[in-house]
């Protein structure tokens, strides 16, 4: 008798309503064959408000589902409460706000043992409503992929991104709490697994979804989160970088920021190049601040606690 697969979905949630809709969309999941599949719902909430959707959800899901009350307001925290309650091969994580296709998890599956890889992360479509700013849509700024550096992807993401539970430089790893409320902890986590030898590769095919509501197509937001993600970055350089080191990454960084911010002033009448330029080079600002200790940005829980 061959022993199944056991995959594990994980949502992180807090006071999303959206919540809903990616538990529909799981109802409509082409499971595999020979695997069997579990879906654990961590609520970061004080109260466990989730709790009522995820009931209301069991009746239309294919496979049993847990509800985790892990409070509160700390992003870290909901993750770690997925790992700590999993004992399936794989574990997947998406978004709260995000709907999977019918044929993700398969594909997911399908790269991660074409690969050999310890993760893989899939692709996430921004879905525009029809007020978002032309310049960024067209820019199509909101949607998610990987980097790659020399060839290889270094870190990742967990709004889309299966994790083979047992791989040396996965088993018994958790997230940071420190950031759990800045964000960025998925950005350490997964730069952690490569440093470890973990092999990350990508399923180009493996798609969800996410609406970008009216709070967050704004450059504002979008400003914010860049910032964000350049200090996470700069944090994680700070701890392999002392001395001269330090000093030669901010620099380099500096560079790139008034690079960016040059070019952004040449495209000015080009409002998807400017505004692309502009977030780059708050990247590249973020990235110097967070090398040398600047307070983080701590928007978790705090500008969207109804989202």
């Amino acid at each position: 008798m061959t022993v199944p697969l056991r995959v594990d979905i994980a949502i992180c949630t807090f006071r999303r309503p959206a919540l809903s809709e990616t538990l529909a969309s799981l109802s409509k999941l082409i499971v595999p064959a020979g695997v069997r599949l579990g879906i654990i719902v961590a609520d970061n909430d004080v109260e466990p408000s989730a709790r009522a959707r995820v009931e209301a959800a069991m009746p239309m899901l294919p496979t049993e589902i847990a509800y985790v009350h892990c409070p509160a307001g700390n992003i870290s925290i909901a993750r770690n409460a997925c790992l700590d309650h999993t004992t399936a091969d794989f574990i997947a994580f998406v978004d709260d706000d995000e709907t999977v296709e019918p044929l993700w998890l398969d594909r997911l599956l399908a790269t991660a043992e074409r690969n050999r890889a310890d993760v893989v992360l899939g692709p996430v479509r921004a879905l525009y409503a029809p007020g978002a700013p032309d310049w960024m849509r067209s820019g199509d700024f909101h949607a998610t992929r990987p980097v790659w550096v020399n060839g290889e992807i270094r870190t990742g993401y967990t709004c889309n991104v299966l994790m083979r539970r047992a791989a040396p430089s996965i088993d018994g790893r958790r997230f940071d709490l420190a950031l759990g409320k800045s964000g960025g902890e998925d950005t350490a986590f997964f730069s952690a697994v490569h440093a470890a030898g973990g092999r990350i590769a990508f399923a180009e095919d493996a798609w969800v979804e996410e609406p970008v509501p009216a709070a967050r197509a704004r450059f504002s937001w979008l400003a914010q989160r860049r910032l964000r993600m350049g200090q996470t970055h700069g944090r994680i350089l700070a701890q392999r970088q002392e001395g001269p080191g330090r000093l030669s990454a901010a620099a380099l960084a500096a560079a790139k920021c008034a690079a960016c911010l040059a070019g952004a002033t040449a495209f000015v009448f080009s409002p998807m190049r400017r505004n692309r330029l502009l977030l780059r080079g708050l990247l590249h600002a973020g990235t110097v601040g967070g090398l040398f200790g600047a307070p983080t940005i701590e928007p978790y829980g705090k500008l969207e606690t109804v989202r």
